[in-house]
């Protein structure tokens, strides 16, 4: 059983994590508010672009002169894996939930033959899918020192991107993020860039447009920023969903070293009652013995 001072001394050095949490949530949450907007707010742009890339994509088909950013390279047999995960950790799942949806997907595709190749960003989910994968690894995006990302990361990540895809290093590009709903749901998603994939809207009006210069010219300048268009609002659903996900780990956490505390103190006082028990019983069977 533990002393009393061990006891005191467990009780304070729970109350000093309580308050790191308690901090750290606060700062989630300030850090959440300017994240969310930022991905909200890039969420127009980006379903009126993949509108649009739709609708040019429908038009040029599967004719001869289709961009190779959409037609593909005609196989699909060495897939490259662009995993988004965060620099830090203490964000609940968020970290681990992505490296599954990666980690399941690649070994999938190996079990079918292919060749995966994989690329990082953010060392967490480098660090979750090393032990399993890490003889497919080919790059790694370090954001560590970058304090809010912008497109021109997104610009850099995706010029990565495309140069490997030019040199024939792969056939198809997927993207793995988490999609931001709210502080609790993060949902992670796996989205495909390269051979570029757009789904026409269910209530997309039906209307015909002629484009100066044809489309598979404007296809081909517009697919580029399409990839960095893409990997842009993953980055920023990402850094949303970090921070709701870290505000939620902490507020656990507060409330686990909250419940933690009144268990301790309990048992404290329990024992300190003890303890005065038996000193009292010693005083008074001395009292009798004399």
């Amino acid at each position: 059983m533990p002393s009393l001072k061990d006891l005191k001394n467990r009780i304070e050095s729970v109350k000093s994590t309580r308050k790191i949490t308690k901090a750290m949530q606060m700062v989630a949450a300030a850090k959440l508010r300017r994240a969310q907007d930022a991905a909200e707010a890039s969420r127009p742009y980006t379903e009126r672009f993949n509108a649009v890339m739709a609708g040019l994509a429908a038009s040029v088909g599967g004719s001869d002169s289709a961009p190779k950013l959409l037609a593909g390279t005609g196989s699909d047999q060495v897939q490259l894996l662009v995993v988004m995960t965060a620099e830090r950790g203490l964000c609940g799942g968020f970290n681990s939930n992505i490296a599954k949806l990666a980690r399941t997907h690649a070994q999938k595709l190996l079990s079918e033959g292919k060749t995966v190749k994989i690329l990082t960003v953010g060392k967490k989910g480098r660090s979750a899918l090393k032990r399993d994968l890490g003889d497919h690894f080919v790059g790694h995006v370090d954001l560590s020192e970058v304090k809010r990302v912008g497109y021109a990361n997104a610009q850099e990540i995706a010029k990565d991107v495309l140069s490997r895809f030019d040199e024939g290093e792969f056939d198809v590009a997927t993207i793995f993020y988490a999609r931001f709903e709210n502080v609790v749901t993060q949902h992670p998603t796996a989205q495909q860039i390269i051979p570029a994939k757009f789904e026409q809207a269910e209530d997309a009006e039906a209307t015909l447009y002629d484009y100066e210069p044809g489309e598979e010219e404007i296809l081909a300048d517009l697919l580029p920023r399409g990839v960095a268009t893409a990997i842009f609002s993953a980055l920023l659903e990402n850094a949303a969903s970090e921070q709701g996900a870290r505000q939620s780990a902490m507020d656990n956490a507060t409330r686990n070293a909250g419940e933690m505390i009144d268990k301790l103190t309990i048992e404290f006082n329990r024992s300190r009652q003890a303890v005065i028990t038996n000193e009292l019983i010693e005083i008074i069977s001395g009292a009798e013995a004399l």
